[in-house]
Order: C-alpha cells, then sequence, then structure tokens
C-alpha cells in the first residue's frame, strides 16, 4: 500500500513523497538476516529468546529513525536531481 503525500511541479520538475506500508517487511527482513547468523550451541528456546531481542534492538538503534510503527516507510522522489531519499520518521 502506498500515498503520494504531497507534489510540486515546475515544468517536468516534479519533487514529491510516497509512503510505503508494509507491516511485515521489516520484522521479516530482521529474522531473516539474524536467521543467517551463527548462534552455535543455543538450544531453540535459547535461540528464540536471543532472536527476539535482537531484532528489538536493532529495530530501535537504527530502523525507527525511518521507519514510523515499524511498517511505514516514506522516500522522497525529485525528478530534477534524480534522486529517491528515505524520508527521517518525525
Amino acid at each position: 500500500m502506498l500515498w503520494a503525500t504531497y507534489a510540486h511541479l515546475n515544468k517536468n520538475k516534479m519533487k514529491f513523497q510516497v509512503t510505503f506500508k508494509d507491516p511485515d517487511a521489516l520484522y521479516d527482513a530482521l529474522n531473516d538476516a539474524i536467521d543467517k547468523d551463527d548462534f552455535g550451541g543455543l538450544t531453540d528456546d535459547e535461540f528464540s529468546a536471543v532472536k527476539e531481542k535482537r531484532v528489538d534492538s536493532i529495530k530501535s538503534l537504527c530502523c525507527d529513525k525511518w521507519f514510523e510503527w515499524g511498517e511505514y516507510l516514506t522516500v522522497e522522489i525529485d525528478t530534477e536531481a534524480e534522486t529517491c531519499v528515505v524520508v527521517p520518521n518525525k
């Protein structure tokens, strides 16, 4: 699901923001990345506890800067500069 939040037009030049909503993408990506880590010697219960703690830790340390509630990500597209930049979460 996505929304275009505003547009500023100047002839063929445009700057606009798009917000993407996916409640599972960030959580799934973090879990997939952690599953690739080697936690040798842990039981399934220990691994599950470590994994949950690591997901929460990574999300709060770096992902909260860009994702609102862990599911909204806004990018700003500038056709003049030919850029697409992630907008920091407010």
